[in-house]
């Protein structure tokens, strides 16, 4: 979601009673401190900043966030150990983003308190497990709060996933699609002219998979894995492509980085409308399968 989670969606998620999460990616502080003031300037409620791990400006991102009293901080792409006492300190939640058990079992181990456990269905960074098969077993391996995510974007997905034991739910495609999004409109029409099989994974060779709707840049990417390529060629050419897809449109030679979900979407919403359709939706499911048990 970086490029796409920008302060405009978080602030208008936050204000629909979500909390709504700044995409910090790879970009430098200063940008990351804009996006912090636009939430700031739209609500007082609560809101969250990613951290990718990976990012060059991860410390200075760290310091930024300390700085602004951010009330809940995700993490991505490594381990936020060494950066949690400092969060700690100052009250910020943090909640890392896990594809597995055993990383779910460290994190709590470390201090968190919360965990995403997302699933591959994911678009962006993936991992290996299931949606539905990694929920379960994090909240039967962890003490924590658990999160979902992965497939997710309606009530059906929510109540799946509470069923499941989650406590709450984390959307990224759904959102995107919604009209506070600031992404460029091709990017979010091809998200809904997708279909149930156009969310491809590239990338498996270089150990960082990533999930993109197919167009001629992961058509390119699959010829060069299939030739052999290094790890180092594939990532040169993916270099700066969700940036060309997200902010020029370009969804031909972009990263188009979205979830398997994205066959399910066929429209564009406010976002307090999405918000409130999915948790009427997943209540009134909940309410129809205990009534269902009741008289079973």
């Amino acid at each position: 979601m970086a490029w796409v989670a920008t302060g405009e969606l978080a602030a208008a998620v936050s204000q629909a009673g979500g909390l709504g999460v700044i995409g910090a990616g790879n970009a430098p502080a200063d940008v990351i401190r804009k996006e912090i003031n636009k939430v700031k300037e739209k609500t007082s409620k609560p809101y969250a900043v990613n951290i990718m791990l990976l990012s060059p400006f991860v410390d200075d991102i760290v310091d930024l966030l300390i700085e602004e009293k951010v009330p809940v901080v995700t993490t991505g792409a490594g381990n936020p150990g060494k950066y949690i006492e400092r969060f700690k300190k100052i009250g910020t939640r943090v909640i890392p983003v896990v594809p597995s058990v055993a990383l779910a079992r460290r994190m709590e181990k470390i201090g968190a308190d919360c965990l995403i456990a997302e699933g591959t269905e994911a678009g962006g960074h993936i991992g290996e497990l299931t949606t539905i098969s990694l929920i379960p077993q994090i909240v039967d391996a962890v003490n924590i709060p658990v999160i979902a995510a992965g497939g997710i974007a309606d009530g059906r997905g929510m109540a799946a996933a509470m069923a499941l034991g989650a406590e709450g739910v984390q959307l990224g495609t759904r959102f995107v699609c919604s009209k506070e999004c600031t992404a460029h409109e091709n990017f979010k029409k091809a998200i809904i002219d997708a279909r149930d099989r156009d969310a491809v994974v590239t990338g498996r060779v270089t150990g960082h998979p990533v999930r993109n709707l197919k167009n001629d840049l992961t058509r390119e990417i699959q010829k060069l894995e299939r030739k052999g390529a290094s790890k180092d060629e594939i990532e040169e050419l993916g270099t700066g492509r969700l940036r060309l897809a997200v902010k020029e449109g370009d969804i031909n030679q972009g990263s188009v980085m979205a979830g398997q979900i994205a066959g399910l979407i066929n429209d564009i919403q406010p976002v307090e409308l999405i918000i409130n359709n999915i948790i009427e939706e997943t209540d009134g499911i909940l309410t129809d399968l205990g009534g269902k048990n009741n008289g079973a």
